[in-house]
């Protein structure tokens, strides 16, 4: 079932465990108290929608780095429609404006799967990436093309927020669109997903690229939507395209994204990280997840045809969401 109003169903007319599916309010208050919003998807019909601190299906919530699926999801669009050669193609291609350093041959090597898959060098540590740093420039893209390619090798995983911000503006240079835009056109609008409207960024600070002032699709002074975070989605919208991704890329007998995509996209490997999606192998059940920080995620199940969708208030350290998945969900 792929309507846009999305059927709901009884869940133990979905072979689901009623009993264990009744556990898991009582769980998300005690223990995941920061959870706003959970939609719990099963073979196309929503099975479980719970919604927490006053909020209700129609609020957005900014999700942080399940930003980075939707644009793996956009580059993997602008791929098929010529707009982009492969994956393959070199980073500066874009940038024509930008030189490097004669010295800097391994910048030039540097394609969009390197950026897809983070396994571009970068010079901060493993996970000390200095974001603040990027969003204090008045040029990101500058900025990070500099950094990019210095220390480490090509081919090392190396988690990287600016990297993904690189790929929207690969997006905005070969379509001539902002992500945002593109997205609400290719990806958004089919699939009945709210159109993201645009807010002017009246400033640059904290509140306005992270916190409580995110609305729509936070862009850089220069107005490309951040590839990274600052996507603001719906629980029900997060859980459509979960489940785009679980139906192989088509949505009402139209295919969105190709399903080769979606299949190099999710393919397991060593790091356990696809194309902007973290992997999971466990107990013989494959899973594909965007994760963002706070404990925001859209996890998908293809051997239990499930989707999980899951929006947070941002907290350090937030417990995994995969445990109470696994539990609750999945073991079923």
């Amino acid at each position: 079932m792929q309507r846009n109003d999305w059927p709901t169903a009884d869940p133990a007319a979905l072979g689901m465990d009623t009993e264990k599916l009744s556990k898991l309010d009582p769980k998300i208050k005690s223990e995941y108290s920061n959870i706003n919003g959970i939609v719990v998807v099963k073979n196309g019909y929503i099975a479980f929608e719970r919604y927490y601190h006053s909020y209700g299906p129609n609020d957005t919530h900014h999700v942080a780095s399940v930003t980075k699926s939707i644009m793996s999801a956009l580059i993997g669009i602008a791929i098929h429609a010529g707009y982009i050669k492969s994956v393959d193609q070199n980073v500066l291609d874009f940038f024509p404006e930008y030189i490097p350093y004669p010295a800097d041959k391994q910048k030039r090597d540097i394609t969009i799967r390197h950026l897809l898959t983070m396994t571009a060098p970068y010079p901060f540590e493993d996970w000390h990436e200095p974001l603040d740093k990027m969003c204090m420039q008045p040029d990101w893209v500058t900025y990070t093309l500099d950094m990019l390619g210095q220390g480490g090798t090509i081919g090392t995983f190396k988690y990287s927020t600016a990297g993904a911000h690189l790929l929207s503006a690969i997006i905005t240079r070969s379509t001539g669109k902002s992500a945002r835009e593109f997205a609400n056109e290719h990806l958004f609008k089919p699939i009945g997903m709210k159109e993201i409207p645009y807010y002017g960024m009246k400033s640059f600070g904290f509140d306005d690229l992270f916190g409580k002032n995110v609305k729509g699709w936070v862009n850089d002074p220069n107005g490309n939507s951040t590839g990274g975070w600052g996507l603001t989605l719906t629980p029900r919208d997060m859980a459509r395209f979960g489940y785009l991704y679980l139906n192989h890329g088509t949505w009402n007998n139209q295919q969105i994204i190709p399903k080769s995509w979606i299949d190099e996209s999710t393919a397991m490997n060593a790091n356990n990280y696809g194309y902007l999606w973290w992997l999971r192998d466990e107990d013989s059940v494959f899973s594909y997840s965007a994760l963002g920080d706070g404990g925001n995620g859209i996890c998908c199940v293809p051997k239990k045809n499930l989707v999980v969708a899951i929006a947070s208030e941002f907290i350090m350290n937030a417990r995994d969401r995969w445990q109470l998945i696994k539990e609750y969900l999945v073991s079923q």
